[in-house]
C-alpha cells in the first residue's frame, strides 16, 4: 500500500512528516532521520538510536579482522537490526 500526502514547505525549507507516516514507521520527535536524493526524489529514512543497537555484534567474531571488515560487519548488523525492528512494529 503506497501512502502519499501533500505537505507544505516552510520558508526555511522545513516540512512536517504526517502523523500517520510517523506512526507507521515508529518515528517520534526525538529520533534522527537520514535525508538523501535518489534521482528526482527526496528519500527520508529513520536512523536507529545507537543506544538501542547495543549488543548487536555480540555474536559476530571481529577479532583479527581489518578495520574495513569490522566496519562492514557493523554496517550489516545495524541494517539487519533496523530491518528487524521495523518489521516487528507492523
Amino acid at each position: 500500500m503506497q501512502m502519499q500526502q501533500i505537505v507544505s514547505i516552510t520558508s526555511q525549507g522545513q516540512i512536517t512528516i504526517p502523523a500517520s507516516f510517523r506512526k507507521q514507521l515508529g518515528l517520534d520527535k526525538y529520533l534522527k532521520a537520514l535525508v538523501k536524493i535518489e534521482g528526482e526524489q527526496i528519500i527520508v529514512e529513520p536512523v536507529p538510536d545507537l543506544l538501542s543497537l547495543a549488543g548487536i555484534l555480540h555474536h559476530k567474531v571481529i577479532k583479527g579482522k581489518s578495520i574495513d571488515q569490522i566496519i562492514e560487519i557493523e554496517e550489516n548488523a545495524i541494517a539487519e537490526e533496523s530491518a528487524n525492528k521495523y518489521l516487528t512494529k507492523k
